[in-house]
């Protein structure tokens, strides 16, 4: 009897034993995972770290970019090192990292249709006309390169009005009671939609702000079609100056820097066709070397076929302060995306140019 108490005891205690050795090794396992986790969490971290610290690093020498050509030039134009992806490779060069890669776009913000100045500020109540020639054409343009797609984003065909009021109601202050012909949008039809949000009446802050505007389709917007660009690509809310009464938005573009849907935009009615041969013009070379000069107002009229063309002084300039600086870094795996907005100052004190930061945003 007292030999079989014992061995039950002692298969008591081997199950009792072999439980607790396969806690054990159970704690032991998650454990083990928690501290991998930990260690793999504290690389990623370390890695997303780093990936900031070489994006900032980037930024800061577009911005050294920016400000040397600012004292070397009077004119922004493609020809220059900001916008030759040669040229900032070799900047890029000198910054020395063990690991990762890192890759900078500089574009002239001022290539882009400032959305802002649709409308006159600092007032901010009625069509600026010349700005409102300008929308009209470049919708125009856009519109029927989607009506010529396979595709069609809209069931029924759109007018470019259909796009313009609807802008212009959104940025107007202090008339609510006033629609823009027979498809522009006030307070009142934002607070009918579900769900309901206000009329701006103001300033756009934001690009992405469009699509919160009627007849704004994200197709419009971003284009569906790898072959073509939404608006969103041509447009800004930058450009705003100080005004005699306020602030004001000048809406001048940038004919050396624009692309051609932009300078279809500005040039007069019936001869948006020469848009690509503008374009072309100014970036014709001679081995390395870029041929024509960008530096009068009027350059343009030595194009082929536009010896006689005229484009509103209001609606174009030859430079810029303001920039986009699209920096993207890569480090194990892990990559990373800012874009920064940039103006370009001279200081009071010490009458250096440098750059100040409008906007950042991390992709």
């Amino acid at each position: 009897m007292a030999m079989g108490q014992n061995r039950h005891n002692k298969g008591i205690a081997l199950i009792v034993t072999l439980t607790i050795i396969t806690l054990l090794v159970t704690i032991s396992l998650e454990l083990n995972r928690q501290v991998r986790g930990a260690v793999t969490d504290s690389a990623a971290f370390r890695d997303r770290a780093t990936l900031r610290h070489m994006i900032h690093s980037g930024v800061a020498m577009a911005e050294t970019i920016l400000t040397r050509d600012k004292q070397d030039t009077q004119v922004d134009s493609i020809q220059e090192d900001w916008a030759n992806p040669e040229k900032i490779e070799t900047y890029l060069s000198h910054l020395a990292f063990d690991k990762g890669n890192l890759s900078i776009r500089i574009s002239d913000e001022l290539s882009r249709i400032q959305v802002n100045a649709l409308v006159t500020y600092p007032r901010g109540r009625n069509f600026n006309e010349i700005q409102q020639k300008l929308w009209y054409r470049f919708i125009t343009l856009m519109l029927s390169q989607q009506e010529e797609s396979e595709e069609t984003f809209f069931n029924e065909p759109i007018e470019p009005a259909a796009i313009i009021n609807p802008v212009k109601d959104w940025l107007d202050s202090e008339d609510d009671d006033a629609i823009s012909g027979l498809n522009g949008a006030e307070d009142d039809y934002y607070r009918d939609l579900d769900p309901p949000y206000a009329c701006r009446n103001g300033p756009i802050r934001h690009i992405n702000e469009l699509l919160r505007i009627k007849n704004i389709s994200p197709e419009l917007f971003y284009s569906a079609e790898a072959a073509m660009t939404g608006i969103s690509q041509y447009m800004t809310v930058y450009g705003m100056e100080a005004g005699d009464n306020g602030f004001t938005y000048p809406g001048k573009v940038n004919i050396n820097t624009a692309e051609a849907p932009v300078i279809a935009g500005i040039l007069p009615a019936g001869r948006e066709f020469l848009a690509p041969e503008i374009v072309a013009y100014r970036e014709e070379k001679e081995g390395d070397e870029y041929i024509h000069e960008l530096t009068g107002p009027n350059w343009y009229q030595q194009v082929p076929g536009c010896s006689d063309l005229e484009i509103e002084s209001d609606l174009i300039t030859t430079q810029s302060d303001i920039f986009r600086i699209e920096c993207m870094g890569e480090f194990n795996d892990i990559t990373m995306a800012a874009q920064v907005i940039v103006k370009r100052e001279k200081e009071s004190e010490s009458g250096r140019w440098v750059c100040r930061q409008l906007s950042w945003h991390f992709l």
